[in-house]
């Protein structure tokens, strides 16, 4: 279905994220978030999370505003009380269709992984997939929704954890440290090691790595 126009809001006041969006539907309502679009290595990690109305976990936000300890413990209520879903794009696919259309599959694999099918998927950005409900873009949709807030928790600690795994089988690149964001030491290992299968390979730095190897 196509997606509403993106919303953006109003106001510059910061404030936690509230339930307003799933408010304005009846039915089950899922948030869509992904983390990994912007590093050099490892996948695009998507996740569609269905709230409990009556169970919402306190502390929600933007998992950038929260330290690591506080997503972990949020992650672990998230799972005992929402429905979850994950979609993954890996580097190959990344490569091949570009990083844009990759989180557009990871997320509508997210929302197909979910045990049933919203009445409406509100996702972070202003791009949205064709998905099998109602697609709402919700600009800095992190930061205004309880179920994005959730979902770009469950992605961001879905994916640190798929990097801290991919560290310990290719060691010397610092993967378990920058996650593959383009750090300075990240780009030192490259030119020092060359790239590894875990890499984007149509991203810049990592082209101009394999070509000096």
């Amino acid at each position: 279905m196509q997606s509403k126009a993106a919303i953006s809001g109003t106001s510059s006041r910061k404030s936690s994220p509230d339930g307003r969006f799933e408010s304005a539907y009846e039915g089950l309502v899922c948030g869509v978030d992904e983390a990994g679009r912007g590093p050099l290595a490892g996948p695009v990690v998507a996740c569609a999370v269905i709230l409990d109305r009556s169970q919402i976990p306190i502390g929600l936000n933007d998992s950038k505003v929260l330290s690591q300890s506080v997503r972990e413990h949020l992650l672990n209520t998230i799972r005992e009380t929402a429905m979850i879903g994950i979609g993954i794009s890996e580097p190959e696919e990344i490569d091949r269709i570009n990083v844009l259309a990759a989180t557009m599959i990871a997320m509508q694999r997210a929302v197909s992984a979910l045990p049933v099918i919203p009445v409406a998927a509100l996702i972070d950005g202003n791009r949205a997939p064709a998905l099998p409900c109602e697609a709402v873009t919700i600009i800095k949709g992190d930061s205004k929704s309880i179920s994005i807030a959730a979902a770009s928790i469950v992605a961001k600690e879905t994916r640190d954890a798929i990097m801290r795994a991919a560290d310990l089988r290719w060691p010397g690149y610092g993967l378990a440290g920058h996650k593959g964001y383009p750090t300075a030491a990240h780009r030192a290992a490259l030119i020092a090691l060359g790239p590894a299968p875990i890499h984007r390979y149509s991203f810049g730095p990592v082209t101009r790595a394999a070509e000096r190897t």
